[in-house]
């Protein structure tokens, strides 16, 4: 009885503090402040088609300095853990099917073809670096299911993102004694708003955040198919 009581408190009070909150609630009808900024002159000041863009690239670019950082923090953990769970012994299972095997090989081009596709034009439609790396981490995870058995190289795999993620950086430091201020995309011309060759230097970004993306999710879906292939030998003569 006590216990259901508790509960109904809870309940009321939560209603409650909602209710309050949805009194207090005025719609916004006009943009303000730094928002209004990048609506009325994104386009005119970047270059970009997609004010999306604009604003994740260039106006809050060390915000996705940080959002790329934290990705790059969260593969080196999982890779971490499992090397040390034994991620370093090979895949063991039942092989693919001919028509997992050839359709992998058929989509994963065009998968990475997709990706780059997405990141590249991120300044004039929706999408981006973000989009654009997953859906290479697409590719990779069709290659892993057609061919098991082969072993992806994470040499290269951490050379692009290292590239990446420097070359990045430094376009970012540029956009300081260039331009206007942190990645700031003017350090190279903006062209015509709406052109795949415009948006100055945040086509280029773009991929740099979208090659970085995708190999550190590369990266963390091999280190989980090195592990599930660890428990299955450790399993295997149990079975």
């Amino acid at each position: 009885m006590v216990r259901k009581l508790g509960i109904l408190l809870v309940v009321l009070s939560v209603g409650g503090i909602l209710g309050l909150l949805f009194a207090a609630y005025t719609p916004v009808t006009e943009l303000s402040g730094p928002a209004a900024h990048y609506a009325r002159h994104g386009a005119e000041e970047l270059g970009s088609a997609n004010l999306v863009t604009a604003v994740v690239v260039t106006y809050r670019g060390l915000d996705t300095l940080g959002e790329v950082v934290v990705l790059f923090l969260a593969a080196t953990v999982i890779g971490l853990l499992l090397r040390n769970a034994g991620g370093e012994r090979g895949a063991a299972g039942l092989p693919p099917s001919e028509i997992l095997s050839t359709g992998a090989a058929l989509l994963a081009p065009l998968v990475i073809l997709l990706g780059v596709f997405i990141f590249l034009h991120g300044h004039l439609t929706p999408g981006g670096g973000f989009q654009g790396g997953a859906v290479i981490a697409v590719a990779a995870l069709l290659q892993m299911l057609g061919k098991p058995g082969t072993r992806s190289s994470g040499r290269i795999l951490h050379l692009v993102e290292s590239v990446s993620g420097l070359t990045y950086l430094a376009l970012g430091i540029l956009g300081i004694f260039l331009a206007g201020g942190f990645l700031d995309n003017r350090i190279l011309d903006t062209g015509i708003p709406g052109r795949l060759v415009s948006a100055g230097a945040i086509p280029i970004i773009y991929s740099l955040i979208g090659l970085k993306v995708g190999t550190e999710l590369a990266g963390i879906l091999g280190g989980l198919r090195g592990e599930a292939g660890g428990r299955n030998l450790e399993e295997s003569p149990h079975d």
